[in-house]
């Protein structure tokens, strides 16, 4: 296969999944609008979104993150040197020992949940009525754990098997299972946040049974066994152990973020959500999805010793990321009140919350392109079995988040903490690309220079187009959500159009795109 025919195959692979993902993102942002209306920023939203974040962010680690570069560069190397039957009892083997180690952790989370919630939200500790709360959402939502580490084993099957579309679609069922609790359930419970939790627990079953016949069709549908000697599943949970500090330091940092924000005045811990769940659209949208489909390839192209396919796969997926991520920071950074009034600013929600949840959108717009940059350079680091360097960057870059946040917290609250995980984000970013750069594994093909020219001037037509056209922030707080929708859709579609319009004067064409 030629460079150009495999860069093209990554493209529409990355616009497949990109496209599941945006879907999942945007019923996102429906489902937070749902709770922003009914629960707004109050005790009981704090009280869940604690409870939600705690098994979410185990999931990221094992899901998207330590278990997927572990999994994925392992079974790929299976499949390209070994048979089917070997592939097959990798598999089996592989489920056992996730399921059993998984589900010792559920049993635990669930029978300590109220010392859980103490570890990661100690500032609880001074509100009974909200700690009780979150602790018994929390024994509601631990499982969910479970479920999606598995959705995400059987994700990876698929992934390596080239098959993107079923893995991409999946987290949509976790936001129609939120929304719809939501909206039918609320007022069968007492305490009506109860609804969300619930959602989210019927959600992890709804995610693992819709892969499994995919899975099946590939004749590798696991049946578990537990054999701890094997030589495959022990590469797999070595490289999972500092894979859990490689590639998600952004995580945890977030984590930590929440921590101290529970410390804080309350509603502080749903500003920083709400924030944090726009930072991230752009991240999962493309981000991930970029991240996702080089991985395998990375990891053909690393088994099969061709250095050279795998710095061009590396220098085209930075290409595509900067080519979002750049202008998405942007629009983030100059629409945060805008796209936090027109998204949550309904029911409960009030016009103070909106203002300090996009006062933190400010802040994680500046770390948007390094939350990106990471998704794309960690496999570069994980598709070779490099373990070394991730954990010693990831090591440096919490150091530093900690340090960051004990500065800023004081003098800017939560927007401090949004600040220093962007800040920190940025580091992590540039250790990883340092470390594939001076080891040769990355090396700059022709063109940068004229990439980032037109890259240049298509954010600057795009930010001076949305600049002229944005209203005053007490405009949007006196619309109706009518004319904060057609307002949006109008700066949205006027800055991409710019965007668009500037990378063409210049002379970017689709063909820069494959290569």
């Amino acid at each position: 296969m030629s460079d150009t025919s495999g860069k093209g195959g990554l493209l529409r692979s990355s616009a497949v999944v990109s496209v599941m993902t945006l879907l999942s993102r945007v019923l996102g942002m429906i489902r937070d609008m749902v709770v922003a209306s009914y629960f707004g920023s109050g005790a009981a939203a704090d009280a869940f979104f604690i409870a939600f974040k705690i098994p979410n962010f185990l999931r990221r680690l094992f899901a998207e993150g330590a278990f997927a570069q572990a999994f994925v560069p392992v079974l790929s190397e299976y499949r390209a040197k070994r048979s089917l039957t070997e592939v097959k009892l990798l598999v089996d083997r592989t489920a056992g020992m996730l399921g059993l180690i998984l589900t010792g952790i559920t049993a635990v989370g669930v029978l300590a949940s109220p010392y859980v919630v103490m570890l990661f939200a100690p500032g609880f500790h001074d509100d009974p009525a909200k700690m009780q709360l979150a602790g018994e959402l929390l024994r509601i939502t631990f499982p969910y754990l479970l479920l999606i580490s598995l959705t995400a084993f059987t994700s990876g099957v698929l992934n390596t098997y080239g098959h993107f579309a079923v893995p991409g679609f999946t987290p949509v069922l976790l936001n129609v299972c939120m929304i719809t609790s939501a909206v039918f359930l609320t007022p069968y419970f007492d305490q009506p946040i109860m609804a969300l939790a619930w959602g989210v627990f019927i959600a992890g079953f709804a995610q693992l049974a819709f892969q499994l016949p995919y899975v099946a069709k590939l004749g590798l549908l696991p049946r578990p066994r537990v054999k701890v000697g094997d030589q495959g599943v022990r590469r797999i949970m070595l490289l999972m152990v500092p894979a859990l500090f490689g590639v998600s330091v952004s995580q945890i940092n977030l984590l930590l973020d929440t921590v101290l924000a529970s410390f804080l005045q309350t509603g502080s811990v749903s500003w920083l959500y709400y924030a944090d769940r726009l930072s991230e659209l752009p991240l999962g949208a493309f981000g991930i999805a970029i991240g996702t489909v080089i991985l395998p390839s990375l990891s053909r192209q690393h088994a099969g010793e061709d250095p050279k396919a795998f710095s061009n796969t590396l220098n085209w997926a930075l290409r595509m990321v900067l080519l979002v991520g750049i202008p998405a920071a942007l629009a983030l950074g100059i629409l945060a009140e805008p796209l936090i009034a027109s998204l949550f600013f309904y029911g409960a929600m009030s016009e103070e919350a909106v203002v300090q949840s996009a006062n933190a959108l400010e802040a994680y717009s500046l770390g948007v392109l390094a939350f990106m940059l990471i998704k794309v350079l960690a496999p570069g680091f994980f598709a070779r079995q490099d373990l070394k360097t991730p954990v010693r960057v990831a090591i440096i870059c919490m150091i530093a988040n900690m340090a960051l946040n004990l500065m800023l917290i004081w003098p800017l609250q939560h927007v401090g903490l949004a600040l220093a995980t962007s800040l920190s984000s940025m580091l992590n970013a540039g250790l990883l690309f340092w470390g594939l750069y001076k080891t040769g594994v990355f090396r700059f093909t022709p063109g940068w220079g004229a990439f980032l020219l037109r890259l240049a001037g298509g954010c600057a037509a795009m930010a001076a187009v949305v600049w002229w056209l944005n209203a005053p922030s007490v405009e949007w707080f006196a619309w109706g959500w009518q004319q904060r929708a057609l307002q949006l859709g109008l700066l949205v579609v006027a800055g991409l159009g710019a965007f668009a319009a500037g990378l063409v004067v210049l002379g970017l064409r689709p063909r820069h795109l494959r290569h």
